[in-house]
């Protein structure tokens, strides 16, 4: 069994992603700038820890890079993905990556999760020129080619993109509307409600009338959403993780209130809906760029059953009403498709230069319209996403595909 974490891990999905190194293991180290036999593909992802669900991602990813093995590979090479935990820490993610740097010689680190771990990592990444690609968060810091060539984030929401979609959205149809935000007191919340304020401009002062913030260890939102009613205000703003996302909903609900509400992606799966009340979440808008899964108007959709055979054959374990999950798989996908650009020159700076030259990609997970780009300006892949609304069963579709000038990332420290 592969050591995960420096200890013994026992858990299937740990088995599985040591299966996939030990499957195709070379009886020779090769260098990861020439490459000669396997693809060296590093991970880090919080297999323990506050943040353990989002291991599914490196779960679901470790069973694509089966599937690409048992068909031959990419271009001839199997792919060897090596996949450690860092429990959510900031500093075990930099031992990790150090660990995959020199001691592995990964040709990249790929979907490391959170923001969190990958600003702790992002410098070092940048400084021994080794790819930290598609790193799993949306934060708007990964996507900046000028200051930080060698990183690049992966997200099917980045951040600022999706609050200024929605405030535009307000901004056309809701002009007079008097709006509430409530958001998470991290970087995530700066960031994604920044967006929004930006996006709004001078008219931020009089259209939000109210903004309330929670910490992760807070069992109730309950004090927040009371004070965001007490405002006045007929759009309600939900910046929430999935959890506070669903209290958010229900406590609404139970309060009378009934404001235009819109919601995050992150906490927009339909499954999450469920633990509000499905008749509490009628209405809401959200936007995103991916199908969802679950969703019944899909069943047919053949990008939906590709996922979903993949699942069935790689990854049964795997919830199919996990986000998590498809994204994954969407994540590695586009791996696939920079490794194939690459051709023989499976160098670190050729990884880069494929990944900076994606051109309307499309992916079966993708709604029709919105595609996969990049360039040596632009890291943010998919800057385009759908508005849609909650029906009590599914998403119904709200205008067509919107796009947003990406905004440049904060100031560095």
């Amino acid at each position: 069994m592969r050591i995960c974490n420096g200890s013994w891990l026992s858990s299937r999905a740990c088995v599985l992603l040591a299966g996939v190194v030990l499957a195709v293991q070379s009886p020779a180290t090769l260098r990861a700038e020439t490459a000669k036999g396997d693809i060296k593909i590093g991970n880090i992802a919080p297999y323990s820890g506050p943040a353990s669900a989002y291991s599914a991602f490196a779960k679901t990813e470790a069973a694509y890079m089966k599937m690409l093995n048992d068909k031959g590979g990419i271009n001839g090479r199997k792919i060897q993905f090596i996949s450690y935990d860092d429990a959510y820490s900031p500093p075990k993610a930099v031992e990790q990556a150090r660990k995959l740097v020199e001691q592995d010689e990964v040709l990249a680190i790929f979907q490391a999760v959170g923001t969190p771990s990958n600003a702790a990592m992002m410098k070092y990444m940048n400084a021994k020129k080794v790819p930290q690609l598609f790193s799993a968060t949306g934060a708007t810091k990964f996507g900046d080619p000028k200051n930080f060539p060698w990183t690049m984030g992966f997200s099917t929401s980045v951040y600022r993109i999706e609050s200024a979609i929605y405030a535009k959205y307000i901004l056309a149809i809701y002009p007079e509307g008097k709006v509430a935000v409530l958001f998470p007191n991290d970087d995530y919340g700066r960031d994604i409600y920044g967006g929004f304020k930006d996006a709004l401009g001078a008219k931020a002062r009089t259209t939000i009338v109210a903004e309330a913030s929670y910490d992760s260890a807070e069992p109730t939102i309950d004090s927040q959403i009371g004070k965001l009613k007490a405002s006045g205000a007929d759009i309600f703003v939900n910046f929430s993780t999935p959890r506070f996302g669903a209290l958010a909903i229900r406590r609404v609900a139970e309060l009378g209130w009934k404001p235009v509400q819109f919601i995050n992606t992150t906490a927009a799966a339909i499954s999450n809906f469920k633990t509000a009340g499905l008749e509490n979440a009628i209405g809401l808008i959200t936007a995103t760029s991916m199908k969802e899964a679950n969703d019944p108007r899909y069943a047919d959709d053949p990008g939906i059953k590709e996922y979903l055979d993949f699942m069935k054959r790689y990854n049964p374990e795997g919830d199919i009403a996990n986000g998590q999950n498809a994204y994954g798989f969407l994540a590695a996908q586009v791996l696939q498709k920079v490794l194939e650009q690459c051709g023989d020159d499976l160098s670190r700076d050729n990884i880069m230069k494929q990944a900076a030259n994606l051109k309307e990609l499309k992916l079966g997970l993708l709604f029709d319209g919105i595609t996969v780009n990049t360039s040596p300006t632009n890291y943010f892949p998919i800057t385009q996403m759908q508005m849609l609304r909650f029906n009590g069963t599914s998403y119904d579709k709200v205008g067509s595909i919107m796009s947003e000038t990406v905004m440049q990332p904060e100031t560095r420290d």
